[in-house]
C-alpha cells in the first residue's frame, strides 16, 4: 500500500509482491527492480516463515535436492537456448525482451503463473489426493524459480501457491516416482484448450522470437544448429543444476531421442502464436533477410549456380506477388492468410527457374550442356557458358560426400547423456565409477580397432557448401554466363525453350494427406529429382515438401493458362 508510483508500462497503480519481494504490476505483469523493505520482522506473516522452514526440511530429506516444477525445467531450457543463439550472433534483446515476454504470456495463458487459480484445477488436483490430506495446510512456494529466470535481473514468477501445494500432494501420493513436484500431474493433463509444453515447443518458441526480430536465421538453419550441437536440445537436462533431480516421468518429459522435425516445429510455432493471441508480426520487406529475393541469392550461392539466375528468381517473385509484405508477414490466428516457410519458398522459386530455362526433362538440359561445352572449347574470349552436365558432376560428388558424412554422424550419435544421472547421494560414487569404467573400455577398444577419434565440433556457418571463384579447377560456376540458353525478344531476355511441364495439373485439396501434390521419384525426371535432393539436403527436409511448394508456384505462374476454358468444338458433341 505504501508504494504509489505509477507503472512505467501501463501507468496503473496496482502493485503486488513476487515471491522474491519485488513489486509487479497486476495489470500488465511488469516486474520492477524496486523491492519491499521489511524493517520489523513482525510484519512477515507466519505463512512465509512456515513455508521456508518446510522447504529446507524437504531439501534435507531429498539428498540435497529441492522442489522444482516442470515449467521451471522448460524455462531453464529456453534460457540455455537463448544464450546459445545470442552466442551465434542473434540480437541480445531476444532473450530478455522478446522470448521472456512470450514465455510469461504462455505461463499466464496456460494458467501456470501470473494468474489466479482456475476453478477447475481445485477439484481436479484434490480428487487425486488422499481424503485424509489436510487441504487447509499452509501453501508451498516454488523455491528455485528465481534461479531460473530468463534474465538475471528479472523478478520471480508469481506462481499460484495453492495450486503448487495441491500438485505437491498429488506427486507425493502417487506411486510413480518423479523428481519434479508436478511431473505426474503434468502428464495426466489432457485439456484441449491448453497447449502443453514439450521439448519441440522450445524450438518453436525460439523460432517465433527469431521471426519477430526478423533475424537472418531460417527454421532450417535453427534445426541444423541444433543437430550440430550449437544449440542445447538433445540431452539438455544435463545442464540442470544438481539440486534439480530428474527421475521417472521427468525423463519422459525432458529426454529427447529423435531429431527435430521441420514440419512439427513450424506447425507448433503457428499454433503457439495463435494460442498467445500475438498481434501481426513485423513486416517482412525486401530489405529483410527472410525476403525471397535475399534467400534466393543465398541458396544460389550455396548451390553453386550462376549469379545471373538471381535476375530470373526476382522476376518470378514479382510476377506471382510472393514478395509483398502482406503475403510474407505472419498474422497469428488468421486462417485466410497462407503460412509461409521462407526457406522452402526460396528454393522452390529456384527450382521453377531451372525448369523454365533448362526444362529438367532428362533431355533438353543435356543438349544445352553439349552446346555450351562446344562453345567453351572454341571460344576462349569472355566468360564461360554454364554447362549443366559439368555442374551436375561437381555437385553430385560433393553432395554424396556430405550426405555420407551426415548419415554416419547420425548413425554413430550416442543418445545417452554424457553426464550420468543419479537420484541419491549414496549411489553417486557407484554411478560415477561405472561411468568412468565404460569410458576407459571405449578408449581401449578404440585404440585396438584403430578407429579415428571424433573431430572437434566445427564452427557454425550459414553455408554448408562453399565455393570459391579463385579455384583453378573450374568447380565454381558463380560467374558463368547464361547467354547460350537465352534470346532477346522485345527488349527482354527470354528462354530459348518455349516449353514447360507442370509437376501436377491439379492441387490436392484433401487435408488428411498433408500434401498439395504427391511425389514419387519414379514419376519424375532424374534431373528434377537431383535438384530437389540437393535443396532437401541443404534444408534437411523431405523432397516432397519442396515439391509441394514448386507446384503451388507453378499454379500461380500459369494460372491464366490453367483456368482458360477450351474452345467449343461441335464435333465433340454426343
Amino acid at each position: 500500500r505504501d508504494f504509489n508510483e505509477r507503472c512505467a508500462q501501463c501507468s496503473e497503480v496496482n502493485w503486488g509482491l513476487t515471491d522474491g519481494g519485488r513489486f509487479y504490476c497486476r495489470s500488465c505483469h511488469n516486474v520492477t527492480e524496486r523491492t519491499r523493505e521489511v524493517v520489523n520482522t513482525d510484519f512477515v506473516s507466519n505463512t512465509r516463515i512456515h513455508t521456508i522452514s518446510k522447504g529446507l526440511r524437504k531439501q534435507e530429506e531429498t539428498d540435497g535436492g529441492c522442489e522444482w516444477y516442470v515449467c521451471e525445467g522448460f524455462q531453464l531450457v529456453l534460457k540455455k537456448q537463448a544464450e546459445a543463439l545470442e552466442a551465434l550472433g542473434v540480437c541480445p534483446q531476444m532473450k530478455d525482451e522478446i522470448l521472456c515476454n512470450f514465455w510469461r504470456r504462455y505461463l499466464q495463458k496456460s494458467k501456470q503463473a501470473y494468474c489466479n487459480r482456475p476453478a477447475g484445477e481445485t477439484i481436479k488436483a484434490l480428487s487425486v489426493c488422499d481424503s485424509s490430506t489436510d487441504v487447509d495446510s499452509e501453501p508451498d512456494r516454488p523455491s528455485v524459480l528465481h534461479l531460473l529466470s530468463l534474465s538475471e535481473s528479472e523478478g520471480d514468477l508469481q506462481t499460484d501457491c495453492s495450486f503448487a501445494s495441491s500438485t505437491s500432494k498429488v506427486s507425493e501420493s502417487t506411486s510413480v516416482r518423479s523428481g519434479s513436484v508436478d511431473g505426474s500431474l503434468y502428464l495426466m493433463k489432457n485439456r484441449k484448450e491448453t497447449l502443453r509444453m514439450t521439448m519441440p515447443m522450445t524450438l518453436s518458441f525460439c523460432y517465433m522470437a527469431l521471426l519477430w526480430l526478423r533475424e537472418p536465421m531460417t527454421l532450417s538453419d535453427l534445426l541444423r544448429f541444433v543437430v550440430e550441437g550449437h544449440i542445447p536440445y538433445l540431452n539438455v537436462f544435463q545442464h540442470f543444476p544438481d539440486k534439480m533431480k530428474l527421475c521417472g516421468l521427468d525423463l519422459k518429459i525432458f529426454c529427447v531421442e529423435s531429431w527435430p522435425v521441420y514440419e512439427e516445429i513450424h506447425n507448433k510455432m503457428l499454433e503457439l502464436a495463435a494460442f498467445l493471441d500475438l498481434p501481426r508480426f513485423p513486416d517482412i520487406t525486401d530489405s529483410c533477410f527472410l525476403h525471397p529475393d535475399m534467400l534466393c541469392m543465398k541458396y544460389l550461392m550455396e548451390a553453386n549456380l550462376p549469379d545471373e539466375l538471381h535476375n530470373w528468381t526476382c522476376r518470378v517473385v514479382k510476377k506471382i506477388c510472393i514478395g509483398e509484405a502482406d503475403f510474407l508477414t505472419l498474422v497469428p490466428g488468421n486462417k485466410s492468410t497462407r503460412k509461409v516457410k521462407y526457406d522452402v519458398l526460396a528454393v522452390a522459386v529456384i527450382v521453377v527457374v531451372l525448369k523454365l530455362l533448362f526444362l529438367l526433362d532428362d533431355h533438353y538440359e543435356w543438349l544445352l550442356s553439349d552446346f555450351a561445352e562446344e562453345r567453351n572449347k572454341n571460344n576462349k574470349e569472355g566468360g564461360p557458358y554454364f554447362e549443366f552436365k559439368k555442374w551436375y558432376k561437381v555437385i553430385k560428388c560433393s553432395l554424396d560426400v556430405e550426405q555420407k558424412k551426415l548419415d554416419e554422424k547420425r548413425a554413430k550419435y550416442l543418445w545417452r547423456c554424457e553426464k550420468p544421472l543419479f537420484y541419491s547421494a549414496k549411489k553417486k560414487s557407484k554411478v560415477l565409477k561405472r561411468r568412468q569404467m565404460v569410458v576407459n573400455l571405449q578408449n581401449q577398444f578404440g585404440k585396438l580397432s584403430g578407429s579415428v577419434r571424433p573431430a572437434e565440433k566445427a564452427n557454425p556457418s550459414s553455408f554448408q557448401l562453399s565455393w570459391s571463384e579463385e579455384n583453378t579447377d573450374g568447380s565454381c560456376f558463380h560467374g558463368h554466363s547464361l547467354k547460350g540458353i537465352l534470346q532477346e525478344k522485345c527488349g527482354l531476355l527470354t528462354a530459348m525453350n518455349p516449353d514447360y511441364w507442370l509437376c501436377t495439373v491439379k492441387l490436392c485439396t484433401e487435408k488428411s494427406c498433408g500434401h498439395l501434390a504427391h511425389y514419387r521419384e519414379v514419376d519424375f525426371p532424374q534431373s528434377y529429382h537431383f535438384v530437389l535432393r540437393l535443396f532437401s539436403f541443404l534444408l534437411r527436409i523431405q523432397p516432397s515438401y519442396i515439391h509441394d511448394e514448386v507446384c503451388v508456384i507453378e499454379h500461380k505462374l500459369f494460372n491464366k493458362k490453367l483456368c482458360k476454358k477450351p474452345k467449343y468444338n461441335p464435333s465433340l458433341r454426343k
